[in-house]
């Protein structure tokens, strides 16, 4: 039956010309096919339409030229869908014009969502757990954690954008060698200071005491191999022996027996220590927007690790070498032999992951795990996987390692407190310093009061550097270039952020004017080209989303956000809003403006990204 002239309410169009498709080529050939044949696409600029339809999978139904399969399935889709309001054929390629209607009820439905293209979490939502972070407890974060902690809190609002459940977690390296160089060092040149005393952050407290550390162990290494060259042991043999009997080295081995051992006066430093870090933590994370839902230890997670080492042992999933050692035999599939516990019984990293996820699946009933790691860790991922697999974990075959690239930052740009690497912490206030600089420069800060003057730096600053770390694909090694990412042109966070300000200023305009956005819009409204291309770039953010999700890959996001700000500058460039020539218009315009304000807003959220509402 033929019923467009019905008023069209609500409308997926690219669900109901899928349907429609399927009706036709079931009509014209006597055959069902499947919904996987259907492929649309967006109309290439130089074609008359919106979306097309390849046809060539339905030629061996209708024995026919692809032009004419394209021409008989588009006469029907005139005929009998609503969305459909004329076509063109060009070869084997269908391509739609949508009717104008159809795209006033997609923008409906669109303003009527708050949070269009994503999918809400439901009761039997499968639980998806991301960790991300994974701290030393003997340094502060740096720009590589700063990489990996955007990337796990836009990958867990990304995942929860598709309908999961989430949970984020951490895995604090709180113990080892490393821990006891700082303590060590502490005790020998601290004189009981505290962050308080020192008037610093406890993370760089600490972090100094290590740097502190290995500036006297190198001095004592250099001293002590020049003794063993004297007394005529070779070049490399003396380093090496300088390096394993050097006293700093000796006493930091020992420290970390006595804590092995429980020792109350070194468990109580660590723990004091720890707690120093973990405050000075707390403020990196809190100044990069992210947080977490549950925080393991590898303090409690190393022995859970060695128990079910054991019983992987026990049940002979491993085995033993006769100087005690345990391993597990991987060579069936492809690989080596890995250690699991050493010969003294002490762990190794692998058995901490092994206990964390034990841990981990005790606490949560977990459909999904992935781990935001660098790229160096490939090999130790694709080994845990199969030990997971093989210890009985029901997501340990399909774990995902999220694995991304270096981050650096160009030579001379930003001082690090070490020399080696740059802290997060300088990178955070820098960032923010240089938003404030910026927007004076350009006259963005003229009317505000000095408040919201720093909260818009500190909004624009870190915009600007969470964007540009998240639009590049996490697989690749980046360049983070401080003066290029605060750009308000291109393709930067603030370019993205002043539309949306833009956006916020016309529509407060409107309202200062008495002019009240509908909650519909009429089935007549009128629409131009351009309008109807931003409705449809507007509907393509569930796409961008579930590409996203489905990929791991925040990079879509961002790169979406950029191409609706583009589009919308484009339009606004050509076409007035509040003074548009009718009142229809005009508040057609507006309503299409507040949904892009809405999708940039949304998007960038996912993005771990605050948009202001001027700028």
């Amino acid at each position: 039956m033929n019923n467009k002239h019905t008023p069209v309410k609500s409308m997926n169009i690219e669900k109901a010309i899928s349907s429609a498709v399927l009706k036709a080529v079931s009509e014209l050939y006597g055959q069902d096919v499947p919904a996987d044949k259907i492929q649309l696409q967006k109309t290439k600029a130089n074609f008359e339409g919106n979306l097309t339809l390849v046809v060539f999978p339905f030629l061996k139904l209708s024995r026919k030229k692809p032009e004419d399969t394209a021409k008989e399935i588009g006469s029907v889709l005139v005929r009998e869908c609503q969305a459909v309001a004329d076509f063109n054929a060009v070869g084997g390629f269908l391509n739609l014009v949508i009717a104008p209607d159809a795209w006033i009820a997609l923008l409906n439905d669109i303003n009527a969502d708050a949070k269009y293209g994503e999918t809400p979490v439901s009761a039997d939502s499968k639980l998806v757990m991301i960790e991300y972070s994974s701290p030393n407890t003997n340094k502060p974060l740096h720009l590589g954690h700063v990489r990996n902690n955007l990337l796990g809190w836009s990958l867990a609002k990304i995942m929860e954008a598709n309908g999961n459940k989430v949970v984020k977690t951490n895995i604090v390296n709180d113990r080892g060698i490393h821990i006891c160089k700082s303590m060590l060092a502490w005790k020998k040149w601290g004189n009981n200071a505290t962050p308080e005393s020192a008037g610093k952050k406890g993370d760089h407290l600490i972090g100094d005491y290590y740097v502190a550390f290995d500036k006297h162990y190198r001095e004592e290494v250099a001293e002590l191999k020049a003794q063993l060259m004297a007394e005529g042991l070779g070049e490399e043999e003396a380093e090496e022996k300088a390096k394993a009997d050097a006293p700093l080295i000796r006493e930091a081995r020992e420290m970390l027996v006595k804590w092995e051992q429980g020792d109350p006066e070194v468990r109580e430093l660590w723990q004091t220590m720890n707690n120093w870090v973990y405050a000075g933590f707390d403020e990196t994370y809190k100044a990069l927007g992210v947080s977490f839902d549950k925080i393991y230890y590898e303090s409690k997670t190393y022995l859970e690790g060695k128990k079910k080492v054991e019983e992987g042992l026990e049940k002979g999933l491993f085995f033993r070498k006769e100087d005690n050692s345990v391993w597990a035999d991987l060579t069936n599939e492809g690989l080596d032999q890995k250690l699991l516990l050493r010969s003294d019984g002490t762990s190794v990293y692998m058995t901490q992951d092994i206990g964390t996820a034990d841990l981990r699946f005790k606490d949560y009933p977990i459909d999904k795990m992935i781990y935001v790691v660098g790229n160096e860790q490939n090999y130790h991922f694709q080994v845990l996987s199969i030990l997971l697999d093989r210890l009985g974990f029901k997501w340990g075959k399909d774990l995902v390692h999220f694995s991304y690239g270096m981050v650096e930052l160009p030579n001379g740009k930003m001082k690090s407190r070490e020399g080696t690497v740059v802290d997060a912490d300088d990178l955070i206030e820098t960032m923010i310093e240089d938003a404030r600089r910026t927007s004076d420069e350009l006259g963005k800060f003229h009317d505000m009061a000095e408040e919201e003057k720093q909260e818009v730096a500190r909004i624009v600053g870190l915009g600007a550097l969470k964007y540009f770390i998240l639009k590049v694909d996490a697989r690749k090694n980046m360049l983070f270039n401080p003066e290029e990412s605060i750009d308000f042109n291109g393709n930067t966070g603030p370019f993205i952020q002043y539309t949306h300000a833009r956006i916020r200023s016309i529509l407060r305009k409107a309202e200062a004017e008495g002019i009240t956005i509908p909650a519909e819009l009429p089935a007549d409204s009128p629409l131009n080209e351009k309008e109807i291309s931003l409705i449809q770039k507007l509907d393509e953010f569930k796409v961008a989303v579930k590409d996203a999700g489905e990929n791991y890959n925040p990079a879509g996001i961002a790169n979406y956000c950029y191409e609706l700000t583009k589009d919308f500058n484009q339009f606004y460039h050509d076409y007035s809003i509040l003074n548009a020539d009718t009142e229809a218009q005009k508040i057609t315009r507006l309503v299409l403006a507040a949904n892009v304000a809405k999708t940039i807003k949304n998007a960038m959220e996912l993005l771990g990204i605050e948009v202001p509402e001027r700028m």
